[in-house]
C-alpha cells in the first residue's frame, strides 16, 4: 500500500532539462503540489549523473534531449546499484521503438511534455510505488512494437505457467480486457483475475506493462501459447 501524501516523507525529485523556463516552470508546480521537494535542477551538460549520485534524489525527471550526457547512457547508470534512481523521461513526442530503449535500459516512466500535470504527480507517485509509467495511448504501440521485432534464441523455461496461464498472457499482450479473457477464454472475470494474480506472482511483475516487457524480453509467447483469436 503506497503511503498518503500526508503521511509519507517528501518525494525528492531532480529536474534535468536544458531549457531554464521549463525547470522554472516544473520546480514551482512540484514545489506547490504537497509531498514534493525539488532536489535540485540542471541543464545537463555532462553533470546529471554527477548531481544525481550527489544528491541522491528519489525521482529523476530528464528530458529525452538533455545535453552533455547521452541520456539513456545516464539512465543505465543511475537505474543500476547502488544509485536506485527512478527516471522518468521528459519528451515533446517519441517514436515507438526510442520508448522500448528508454525501459531497457532502465527508464521506470515515459511523459510528455504536453501531458496534463496531474498525470506527472501520478506517473511519480506510480514508480515510487515500483510500477511503470507510460500513457496510456502508448501502451498498445509499445506492445505492437515489441511483438514485431525478430525472434531470438531463448531458454525454454515456462516460469512455471501453466497453459492457460500462458493463453491470458497471450490475451494481455494482445490488448485484450479482462472482461475480453473472459469472454474468449470462457471463463469468469473473476477466474481471470485469479490467473493474472498468480502470473504476476510468478513472474514478479506487478502490471500489465511489466508482463509485456517481461513477456517479450523472455519470449514466452515462442513456446507456443494457443491462440485466443
Amino acid at each position: 500500500m503506497v503511503p498518503t501524501v500526508a503521511s509519507r516523507s517528501p518525494v525528492r525529485v531532480l529536474i534535468a532539462d536544458e531549457h531554464v523556463i521549463f525547470r522554472a516552470a516544473l520546480r514551482r508546480v512540484l514545489e506547490f503540489e504537497p509531498g514534493f521537494q525539488v532536489a535540485g535542477e540542471t541543464s545537463g551538460n555532462g553533470e546529471v549523473v554527477t548531481l544525481a549520485r550527489e544528491l541522491a534524489p528519489d525521482v529523476l525527471l530528464m528530458d529525452i534531449d538533455t545535453p552533455g550526457h547521452h541520456t539513456l547512457d545516464a539512465v543505465r547508470e543511475l537505474s543500476a546499484p547502488p544509485h536506485g534512481c527512478r527516471t522518468i523521461i521528459l519528451t515533446s513526442e517519441m517514436a515507438d521503438e526510442q520508448v522500448v530503449r528508454a525501459f531497457r535500459a532502465g527508464a521506470r516512466g515515459i511523459m510528455t511534455k504536453a501531458a496534463p500535470v496531474d498525470l506527472l504527480f501520478k506517473s511519480i507517485d506510480a514508480v515510487m510505488a515500483g510500477e511503470y509509467w507510460v500513457g496510456r495511448e502508448r501502451v498498445a504501440d509499445l506492445i505492437r512494437v515489441l511483438q514485431s521485432e525478430p525472434a531470438r534464441p531463448d531458454d525454454q523455461r515456462r516460469f512455471g505457467l501453466t497453459s492457460r496461464e500462458l493463453e491470458v498472457v497471450q490475451a494481455v499482450v494482445g490488448g485484450y480486457t479482462n472482461k475480453e479473457i473472459a469472454e474468449k477464454l470462457v471463463i469468469s472475470q473473476n477466474t481471470t483475475k485469479h490467473h493474472l494474480s498468480s502470473i504476476f506472482d510468478k513472474l514478479g511483475v506487478s502490471n500489465r506493462l511489466e508482463l509485456a516487457l517481461f513477456t517479450h524480453s523472455h519470449r514466452l509467447l515462442q513456446r507456443g501459447a494457443a491462440s485466443i483469436q
